[in-house]
């Protein structure tokens, strides 16, 4: 990333965290640059972008100061829960002035054209943007194998219910998983099977029995930062699961919903080891910008592709929200966000880490040591009830997931855990929470 670019990000974020409170004048030109170690146009630069985006506000013969926001909506959350359950974005960290001028700017580039029905692909030239920007993620394909989706939900609910060459019809996932996924899978009686995945990874061996069965037609996994374990796979075992794909020709559905947020960039996908021609890649924009934007794409194997767009014919993805995702990533707003983003969530995981470690003890719960993403969980005793344990803990303003939810209806192994969210919950906070919910789980009582 340009220097201008972390600069900015860096200012962006001492405002956010409220290291320049609203009212505060901010550092001259000369000081900031000297802070920087950056060119007085540099700085210039980045308080003119921010006094556009009505982040600051500047006084003649006098300075540059933060803009005071009184009766913000976001204000009228209740301060005094602590929220480990909700999966949104930090409403902080929203680009919303950004993504604002992206719209504007997609309407005067495309005029009329957003107002049509559009392509059951996906707006072309958003398609070739999207090209490149997979590629950075180790994700390369041609544009003709990329299609745009309404949400990744959209993609993995007509990847169930298709048929694929294979001639096979059940589908094998990892237990605990997506709730959601789980729950359209039952409702629409599509055969299903679990395989348990635990803070330790994968049982290889049983993977390749289920391969070998020849009834699997393909394996839904979360490679990267696992909702709910928050785990990733290691590179050893993403290689052994691309192998085994191609020796029992078994798709693998790889959701990299939260690819954008991982500190680790040298953990690439599964996808990278096989090239595309089993696996089945499919990432999200909504843990990234807005939830609302419903906004997915999904790199299909050739083979794969007239099916697909069989079940996906109509053009029901926003030409709008297209565009303007087109030019936020065109224009760089999207890579300095990703960055800005990944770094607010991964100071979070470091402040629980060492929560954690002040506050838990050797047989009250085991926590997995994760660095980056939204996700972690806390593994329980067996013996712990769950139920009770959320109701001391909503009485105390915790609000926290069970992990019941996480399996299939039928499965039997199942782990007792908390899945724990930081993506709106700031470090204080944090704090309180892990020492309240290791005082509830050290009580007992069950």
């Amino acid at each position: 990333m340009k220097k201008y670019n972390l600069i900015l990000s860096d200012m962006e974020e001492k405002i956010r965290q409220g290291k320049y409170r609203p009212g505060q004048k901010l550092p001259s030109v000369r000081s900031a640059a000297e802070a920087y170690g950056c060119s007085i146009s540099t700085i210039t630069r980045a308080y003119a972008e921010l006094e556009k985006r009505h982040v600051i506000y500047s006084v003649p013969q006098s300075g540059y100061y933060v803009v005071v926001k009184p009766g913000d909506w976001r204000d009228e959350r209740d301060r005094s829960k602590i929220y480990f359950a909700t999966v949104l974005p930090d409403l902080d960290a929203f680009p919303y002035m950004d993504f604002q001028h992206c719209l504007n700017k997609a309407i005067d580039i495309y005029k009329y054209d957003l107002f049509t029905y559009g392509d059951p692909l996906g707006l072309e030239s958003f398609r070739h943007t999207l090209v490149s920007h997979l590629a950075s993620d180790q994700v390369f394909t041609k544009v003709e194998r990329i299609f745009v989706t309404s949400g990744a939900q959209q993609a993995l609910e007509i990847l169930a219910k298709m048929p694929f060459l294979n001639g096979r019809e059940a589908v094998l996932v990892e237990q605990p998983s997506y709730d959601r996924y789980l729950r359209f899978l039952e409702t629409e009686n599509i055969p299903v099977h679990g395989i348990a995945r635990t803070a330790a990874g994968i049982d290889l061996q049983e993977l390749e029995r289920w391969f070998k069965s020849g009834s699997i037609k393909f394996f839904y996994t979360m490679s990267r930062y696992h909702n709910p374990l928050g785990t990733s796979y290691n590179a050893e075992e993403r290689r052994a699961i691309a192998k085994l794909a191609g020796k029992y020709e078994v798709y693998i559905l790889e959701d990299d919903y939260m690819a954008d947020l991982g500190a680790d960039r040298q953990s690439d996908p599964i996808y990278a080891s096989d090239g595309g021609e089993y696996v089945i890649y499919v990432k999200s924009f909504s843990k990234i910008i807005f939830p609302g934007l419903r906004l997915g794409a999904i790199v299909l194997p050739e083979r794969l592709l007239k099916t697909f767009y069989a079940y996906k014919i109509y053009p029901d993805t926003s030409l709008l929200s297209q565009a303007a995702l087109e030019v936020y990533i065109k224009n760089g707003m999207y890579e300095r966000h990703k960055h800005k983003i990944a770094g607010l969530y991964a100071a979070r995981m470091l402040a629980l880490n060492e929560s954690v470690n002040r506050h838990n003890e050797p047989g009250l719960m085991e926590v997995p040591d994760i660095r980056s993403g939204i996700y972690t969980h806390f593994k329980l005793k067996q013996t712990v009830n769950v139920e009770q344990l959320l109701k001391r803990l909503a009485e105390r303003n915790v609000s926290v997931v069970s992990g019941k939810g996480f399996y299939l209806s039928n499965y039997l192994d199942k782990e007792k855990f908390l899945r724990i969210s930081i993506s709106q919950t700031g470090p204080e906070k944090i704090e309180e929470g892990v020492r309240i919910i290791t005082e509830e789980v050290r009580r007992g009582s069950w």
